[in-house]
């Protein structure tokens, strides 16, 4: 077996991943990254983010085209589906993106390794697969990600599958049940409504969006249930089967629900089996989570973990910048990520966007706090768009007035919402965020005026 050796060996080529190799690169370290697929840029670039907004957006398209222009003075005649060329949109997008790290990997001068990797011991990995490899490096980062949870009782086939396989249905379904209300269940059930679906999403809990403000996610759920989508919250799923050509949902208390397809989607599991991490002396939680200290280190010297397998949110952009932070922890001593403004979207139309802490959690921890809320059908720029459904809250300290989170429903809410956060990043005060000039007529004007309600002097409502 070949040997090399590398300042900094990263596993997994992800958001966290290819973000931290890049980083180490700039930073004049000897970098290399084991990636098992061939494109790089892990699940949210191949099977998740990147292929999902794309179908988001397709699918906003043609639910535009077909109901939405009348308003606008605009006839169209019969519109049809093109279900094949959508597909293979979303597939040129995800090529170019994982295309384009592989582009930067070479850029910068990662080797890159091909296969899966496994620690023979701490600061040693085996590479097993079209590159086979024993590799010894200073400092090792774990950033393999996560994979689709499951419930006991569930039978994947053809029919009964995970959001992987819901971004690549040959048809449109007529009936999709879609088991769990978090963002993948609600983001890859609007697709296929708009596309034409019947779609029935079934929820444990009572409410969808869970970590999301409560007020908000209930607007949410009354918009989605005027676009075609079906909740059933508060319902246990004891089995999903396929069944003669569709599938039977079995639901505790409650008649069972046949369908054409499920998408399962309870959330993400830390993807560390197979690591081999016994074998570096590292031990997980009860989720298979690795923890780590401030600095991503493990309880191994030269071994850290980064993204989804160190819990917390699953979000790219977290794992964007807990590899950027580690990297820069060993190479200069110093790094930092501010997870109190760490923003969180939900692409649904319209998009839900929040930033800090919730009320609920406020009131949870006794802190005294004010608020503030504008909603967007008093906004010009979009009364203009014909996009009015939602509002701004704006939460702020009682006393000191600084912004302790932002919450958002309404059109664009995902670029919206990184101005509250560079705003909290830069603990800036409700005074401060209302007394900032907006563009007007623009989207942005809703936040401000929501800080101008926090401080009781909204100008518009």
């Amino acid at each position: 077996m070949e040997t090399a050796s590398h300042d900094i060996l990263i596993i997994g080529a992800g958001p966290g991943g290819y973000v931290a190799a890049i980083r180490a690169a700039q930073l004049g370290l000897n970098v290399a990254c084991v990636e098992q697929e061939d494109l790089l840029g892990g699940t949210c670039l191949r099977v998740g983010c990147i292929p999902s907004k794309a179908l988001l957006e397709s699918s906003e398209h043609y639910a535009t085209v077909k109901d939405g222009l009348k308003e606008h003075g605009l006839v169209i005649g019969d519109v049809s589906l093109d279900l094949g060329a959508l597909m293979k949109r979303k597939d040129r997008i995800v090529k170019l993106l994982t295309g384009g790290i592989d582009g930067l990997f070479k850029k910068n001068k990662i080797r890159r390794y091909r296969g899966t990797a496994r620690f023979a011991a701490p600061n040693r990995v085996l590479v097993e697969g079209a590159d086979s490899v024993e590799i010894t490096a200073k400092h090792t980062i774990i950033a393999t990600g996560s994979v689709p949870a499951s419930l006991p009782g569930i039978q994947y086939g053809d029919r009964i599958g995970t959001s992987t396989e819901a971004l690549a249905y040959p048809e449109v379904p007529k009936h999709l049940v879609v088991i769990g209300a978090g963002a993948i269940g609600l983001e890859l059930g609007s697709v296929w409504a708009r596309l034409g679906s019947k779609v029935t999403v079934v929820e444990y809990l009572d409410r969808i969006l869970p970590g999301m403000d409560t007020g908000i996610a209930t607007i949410a759920q009354r918009l989605l249930k005027r676009q075609g989508l079906t909740f059933r919250l508060s319902s246990k799923v004891l089995a999903a089967r396929p069944e003669g050509d569709g599938c039977i949902i079995e639901i505790e208390g409650a008649d069972p629900i046949p369908c054409d397809r499920v998408l399962v989607a309870v959330g993400r599991a830390a993807n560390t089996q197979g690591l081999g991490l016994d074998a570096a002396g590292i031990a997980t939680d009860a989720k298979g989570r690795i923890p780590v200290d401030e600095h991503f280190r493990t309880s191994v010297a030269g071994v850290y973990a980064i993204g989804d397998v160190i819990g917390g949110a699953m979000l790219a952009h977290k794992a964007h910048e807990e590899g950027i932070a580690c990297v820069e922890g060993i190479a200069t001593g110093h790094g930092h990520v501010n997870y109190g403004v760490i923003p969180n979207v939900c692409y649904i139309d319209p998009e839900v966007a929040s930033v800090g802490r919730t009320e609920d959690e406020l009131k949870a921890a006794g802190v005294a706090y004010k608020m503030g809320a504008f909603p967007f059908k008093a906004n010009g720029r979009a009364l203009a768009l014909g996009q009015t459904d939602g509002e701004v809250k704006v939460l702020a300290d009682a006393t000191t007035d600084r912004i302790l989170g932002v919450h958002i429903i309404g059109p664009r809410a995902g670029d919206l919402i990184a101005e509250a956060a560079a705003a909290m990043e830069f603990a800036a005060s409700a005074e401060d965020l209302a007394r900032t000039c907006h563009a007007h007529p623009t989207l942005p004007e809703v936040l401000k005026e929501a800080a101008l309600a926090a401080l009781g002097r909204a100008i518009h409502a």
